[in-house]
């Protein structure tokens, strides 16, 4: 699925190129646009996006929060290779290593502070939403700090990711709603199949970085999985099993979400993503670790 040819897609590029140059010729704009422009997929804003459209708004009425939610992402990938010692990611050399950290680490800030400014015309809602989502961010990097501390349970597992993924996934599937005037019951459930989706989308990255599957990344520390608490009760095999049929149940409960909405382009757009993010990684995942 080539997501790059969605005009979503195509409105949070032009968005964030207007941004990066804007910034003249000032060296935060080199970290800027190397940290902005690394091959993502972008799915959290056009998530945003697409929940604003489900709710039949254009995307003109969304789109600056949807670029708030892609520079607080950014801002978190930085944030998160400085504290993991990220060498590589997307195939290409984190802030960090290009930059130097604490470079870097300014680079953040900067994304972080853009957010909230592009946030703010949205409204008190909305705003104590982001920041929420923003806040269980940071507290879910520290969650996944005490790996080094503690042995991880399975519930520990399943907070650290909703705060430190799930959670911008979420909000960003709810602002999308609030952003077209949506009443709470429809951007809560929108912002529950986000939840849904980025719970699976994160159990998935956990399973292909353990399968040695995930390319374009490289860091020094590992963080704790699902495979790896399964695998304290069962072979590697079984555990891997396990959590395939975990996945399948969290995008299960993202589709019946989905199912409720009126037909129309932007569901099926939601369905593919929810596919595209999940089943599909999964199934290149268990040919390639079951094939012999």
């Amino acid at each position: 699925m080539d997501i790059e040819e969605w005009e979503e897609y195509r409105y949070v590029a032009e968005g964030i190129d207007t941004f990066v140059r804007e910034l003249g010729d000032s060296y935060l704009k080199n970290m800027v646009g190397h940290v902005c422009n690394t091959g993502g997929k972008r799915i959290r804003p056009l998530l945003l996006l697409l929940s604003s459209e489900a709710c039949s708004a254009s995307y003109k009425n969304s789109l600056d929060a949807a670029l708030a939610v892609e520079m607080m992402h950014s801002a978190s990938l930085v944030h998160d290779d400085l504290l993991d010692q990220g060498l590589i990611r997307r195939n290409l050399p984190t802030a960090s290593e290009k930059f130097g950290p604490s470079q870097a680490l300014l680079c953040g800030d900067f994304l972080i502070a853009k957010s909230i400014e592009l946030i703010s015309p949205y409204g008190e809602k909305v705003i104590r939403i982001f920041g929420k989502a923003c806040m269980d961010m940071a507290e879910g990097e520290v969650l996944d700090l005490q790996l080094e501390e503690k042995e991880f349970s399975e519930r520990d597992y399943f907070d650290c990711i909703y705060r430190k993924t799930a959670s911008l996934f979420e909000v960003s599937a709810a602002i999308g709603a609030y952003a077209a005037g949506a009443d709470m019951s429809l951007a809560k459930r929108l912002g529950l199949f986000g939840r849904y989706l980025g719970t699976a989308y994160q159990i998935v990255d956990d399973l292909l970085e353990f399968l040695k599957m995930l390319e374009g990344k490289e860091s020094k520390h590992e963080s704790e999985t699902l495979i790896h608490i399964y695998m304290r009760e069962m072979p590697e095999e079984e555990a891997v099993r396990k959590t395939v049929v975990c996945v399948k149940e969290y995008v299960h409960s993202a589709k019946e979400i989905l199912g409720g909405l009126d037909p129309c382009s932007t569901r099926e757009k939601l369905f593919r993503i929810t596919d595209y993010m999940t089943l599909d990684l999964l199934d290149t995942a268990w040919s390639k670790a079951f094939s012999e």
